[in-house]
């Protein structure tokens, strides 16, 4: 997924201004873009402002660092262990993942993502039993996690969506609005303006296989925009080529003729969710899955150089 271009979408007799900010974060890039009247220099505050918010909440959130939250979680061998309101919100929406995707979406497979790093060892296979069981419970303000004591916890594209999404809110004075978190994308279009996105094609870098034109209808509208695909996050580890898409039902990066599936849902995270799904379950199922799911619209790459996308796709085509 590529940074949006903006399209359209001026105020008759009032001058418009577009605002981006980037900064290198969650291991690549986030940007914010804000439409305004006039004002570009609060604009630009309040874009730096959340991408600071972002900062702090992919440093509470992600494995890669031993002072954060998650990896304090991992590192507690109690059955039960409280944890701070960002990481609860965040795990709250792993467990709503794994019911969206049917189970196919699972943030406690870290000792699988690892392994096919190869920075561990394969595993017991992964199947949904006693020893793989988690839950949170909130009493007040206090949010305690329960898991056996093999759950460890990979938050990694579910966050980014979560993030996007809860980065978008704090922008609400801005109706024209995206907080593009490395690919999960969360968009705000006001009525009648309209934001193009680019969908990266992963066999030609620099390429687009598609532009989406979000918005353009008379009333206001969200938007989430995600990408998930096998051609970054590879590694050969004993010959083999695998990659960071954990197949639930294996333990296993997912056997799949899927290279990538972009979808458009209604936030960032069901959209990313969706992503995953198709790509795991590969072309045919994810196909049909995505039709009867909360998707938008989709574009499906395959090994064969085919594009599918679902019925409701072509009016998002620019």
């Amino acid at each position: 997924m590529t940074r949006p271009p903006a399209t359209t979408g001026r105020p008759p007799g009032l001058p418009v201004v577009e605002v981006t900010r980037r900064a290198e974060l969650m291991g690549g890039w986030v940007s914010v873009h804000l439409r305004t009247v006039g004002a570009a220099d609060a604009a630009a505050r309040d874009a730096d402002r959340t991408l600071r918010r972002i900062e702090g909440w992919a440093d509470r959130l992600t494995r890669h660092a031993s002072s954060s939250d998650l990896s304090a979680l991992n590192a507690d061998r109690s059955p039960a262990a409280e944890v701070r309101p960002t990481l609860a919100a965040a795990l709250d929406w792993g467990r709503a993942a794994e019911s969206l995707s049917g189970g196919v979406v699972d943030v406690a497979l870290l000792h699988e993502r690892l392994a096919a790093e190869g920075l561990a060892s394969p595993g017991m296979p992964p199947e949904r039993a006693a020893w793989r069981a988690w839950s949170t419970s909130h009493r007040g303000r206090s949010t305690t996690v329960h898991r056996t004591e093999r759950v460890r916890f990979d938050l990694d594209g579910v966050a980014k969506g979560w993030i996007a999404d809860r980065a978008l809110a704090t922008l609400a004075a801005y109706e024209d609005r995206i907080v593009d978190a490395d690919g999960d994308i969360a968009v705000a279009v006001a009525a009648g303006s309209s934001w193009s996105i680019g969908v990266a094609d992963p066999r030609n870098p620099g390429f687009d296989l598609a532009v989406l034109n979000l918005g353009g209808s008379a009333a206001a509208d969200q938007f989430g925009v995600a990408t998930s695909g096998t051609s970054v996050h590879r590694w050969i580890v004993a010959g083999e080529t695998r990659h960071h898409l954990i197949d639930p039902r294996t333990g296993r990066s997912a056997i799949t003729d899927v290279l990538q599936a972009t979808v458009v849902a209604g936030s960032a995270r069901v959209a990313e969710t969706l992503a995953k799904t198709a790509v795991i379950l590969g072309s045919q199922r994810g196909i049909a899955f995505l039709a009867a799911a909360d998707a938008r619209g989709a574009l499906l790459l395959t090994d064969r150089d085919e594009l599918l996308m679902t019925a409701e796709t072509e009016r998002w085509l620019a």
